[in-house]
């Protein structure tokens, strides 16, 4: 009876962890976690970088199609969105010539920026970065096709 108490006590005190057991696990895991923390940041960073100069790129050439079809590229009033909707005075529009208003949003959640050549032959496409502001370097580097 007495040896039975025993066996009892003892297997309900290995049942489960102690505190100090779980700290010990906890601070494991937050140190793994902060450790690759930056790292999965900076791809994160560096993946937005190389999808705004894919979407200038691509806007690029959604304008040259617009130019194809229109003879001129869109003027400083319609900017971008003439890729989206037909303007007033656009002949032979062909368009949407983008799938969407998303398509006309830059990674960091910022409009493109639209610069007509000052002869009307060419446009450049501009995103501001990670920053939204002209310049910087890094990922707050301006990217601009062409």
């Amino acid at each position: 009876m007495m040896a039975d108490r025993r066996q009892r006590r003892t297997r309900h005190r290995d049942d489960g962890y102690t505190l100090t057991e779980m700290l010990v696990v906890l601070v494991v895991i937050a140190l793994v976690a902060a450790s690759f923390t930056p790292m999965v940041m900076n791809r994160f960073g560096s993946a937005q970088v190389r999808s705004a100069a894919i979407q200038t790129e691509s806007l690029a050439a959604d304008l040259d199609m617009f130019f194809i079809d229109v003879g001129r590229y869109p003027n400083e009033t319609e900017g971008l969105k003439a890729l989206l909707s037909q303007p007033a005075d656009a002949a032979g529009w062909a368009g949407p010539y983008v799938r969407s208003q998303r398509n006309l949003i830059d990674p960091w959640g910022r409009d493109f920026v639209y610069e007509p050549a000052s002869d009307g032959f060419g446009a450049r496409v501009i995103s501001l970065g990670a920053d939204g502001a002209r310049g910087g370097e890094g990922r707050a580097a301006d990217i601009v096709f062409p």
